[in-house]
Protein backbone atom coordinates (compact mmCIF):
# COMPACT_ATOMS: atom_id res chain seq x y z
CA UNK A 1 0.00 0.00 0.00
CA UNK A 2 1.14 3.54 -0.71
CA UNK A 3 2.46 5.61 2.15
CA UNK A 4 0.12 8.51 1.31
CA UNK A 5 -3.48 8.70 0.09
CA UNK A 6 -5.98 11.24 -1.08
CA UNK A 7 -9.51 10.64 0.18
CA UNK A 8 -12.70 12.10 -1.17
CA UNK A 9 -16.23 12.51 0.01
CA UNK A 10 -19.18 14.63 -1.12
CA UNK A 11 -21.96 16.44 0.68
CA UNK A 12 -24.98 18.54 -0.26
CA UNK A 13 -23.99 21.87 1.28
CA UNK A 14 -20.90 24.11 1.12
CA UNK A 15 -21.03 24.74 4.87
CA UNK A 16 -21.13 21.02 5.63
CA UNK A 17 -18.19 20.46 3.28
CA UNK A 18 -16.17 23.17 5.01
CA UNK A 19 -17.01 21.72 8.42
CA UNK A 20 -15.96 18.22 7.33
CA UNK A 21 -12.70 19.63 5.94
CA UNK A 22 -11.87 21.75 8.99
CA UNK A 23 -12.78 19.02 11.47
CA UNK A 24 -10.44 16.49 9.87
CA UNK A 25 -7.55 18.95 9.76
CA UNK A 26 -8.18 20.02 13.36
CA UNK A 27 -8.21 16.34 14.41
CA UNK A 28 -4.91 15.84 12.53
CA UNK A 29 -6.33 12.95 10.51
CA UNK A 30 -5.69 15.01 7.37
CA UNK A 31 -2.98 17.54 6.67
CA UNK A 32 -5.09 19.43 4.17
CA UNK A 33 -8.61 19.31 2.78
CA UNK A 34 -9.86 21.08 -0.30
CA UNK A 35 -13.52 21.90 -0.92
CA UNK A 36 -14.60 21.93 -4.56
CA UNK A 37 -17.98 22.78 -5.92
CA UNK A 38 -20.63 22.96 -6.60
CA UNK A 39 -20.52 19.84 -8.73
CA UNK A 40 -23.40 17.95 -10.31
CA UNK A 41 -23.80 14.35 -9.17
CA UNK A 42 -25.96 11.89 -11.07
CA UNK A 43 -26.55 8.63 -9.22
CA UNK A 44 -29.04 5.88 -8.47
CA UNK A 45 -30.44 5.92 -4.93
CA UNK A 46 -33.36 3.90 -3.58
CA UNK A 47 -34.35 2.78 -7.08
CA UNK A 48 -34.41 6.22 -8.72
CA UNK A 49 -31.89 8.15 -10.76
CA UNK A 50 -31.20 11.47 -9.07
CA UNK A 51 -29.33 14.61 -10.04
CA UNK A 52 -28.16 16.84 -7.21
CA UNK A 53 -25.72 19.61 -6.51
CA UNK A 54 -22.91 18.57 -4.16
CA UNK A 55 -19.55 19.74 -2.86
CA UNK A 56 -16.48 17.50 -2.93
CA UNK A 57 -13.95 17.38 -0.12
CA UNK A 58 -10.50 16.02 -1.00
CA UNK A 59 -8.24 15.17 1.93
CA UNK A 60 -4.48 14.51 1.97
CA UNK A 61 -3.26 12.09 4.60
CA UNK A 62 -0.99 9.16 5.31
CA UNK A 63 -2.03 5.56 4.81
CA UNK A 64 -1.44 5.05 8.53
CA UNK A 65 -4.02 7.73 9.42
CA UNK A 66 -6.57 6.66 6.80
CA UNK A 67 -8.65 4.44 9.16
CA UNK A 68 -9.03 7.35 11.59
CA UNK A 69 -9.95 9.74 8.77
CA UNK A 70 -12.57 7.29 7.51
CA UNK A 71 -14.00 6.96 11.03
CA UNK A 72 -14.01 10.77 11.37
CA UNK A 73 -15.94 11.17 8.10
CA UNK A 74 -18.46 8.48 9.07
CA UNK A 75 -19.02 10.10 12.48
CA UNK A 76 -19.47 13.65 11.18
CA UNK A 77 -21.17 13.06 7.83
CA UNK A 78 -24.97 13.22 7.66
CA UNK A 79 -25.44 10.88 4.64
CA UNK A 80 -26.62 7.32 5.32
CA UNK A 81 -23.92 6.05 2.97
CA UNK A 82 -21.28 8.72 2.48
CA UNK A 83 -18.88 8.38 -0.41
CA UNK A 84 -15.44 7.62 1.01
CA UNK A 85 -12.85 6.71 -1.60
CA UNK A 86 -9.10 6.51 -0.96
CA UNK A 87 -6.63 6.75 -3.82
CA UNK A 88 -2.96 5.89 -3.32
CA UNK A 89 -0.44 8.63 -4.01
CA UNK A 90 2.25 7.08 -6.19
CA UNK A 91 4.54 10.08 -6.27
CA UNK A 92 4.90 13.64 -5.12
CA UNK A 93 7.19 16.33 -3.83
CA UNK A 94 9.31 15.06 -0.95
CA UNK A 95 8.84 18.37 0.86
CA UNK A 96 5.05 18.27 0.51
CA UNK A 97 4.76 14.63 1.54
CA UNK A 98 7.00 15.26 4.55
CA UNK A 99 4.66 18.10 5.50
CA UNK A 100 1.65 15.73 5.21
CA UNK A 101 3.43 13.33 7.58
CA UNK A 102 4.27 16.06 10.06
CA UNK A 103 0.74 17.49 10.09
CA UNK A 104 -0.93 14.12 10.65
CA UNK A 105 1.36 12.98 13.44
CA UNK A 106 -0.56 12.18 16.61
CA UNK A 107 -0.01 14.65 19.44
Amino acid sequence: MAEYVTVLTTTDDAGKASALAAGAVEARVAACAQVEGPITSVYRWEGAVRTDQEWRVVYKTTAERYPELEAHIRTHHDYDTPEIIATPVTGGSDAYLSWVSAETTRD
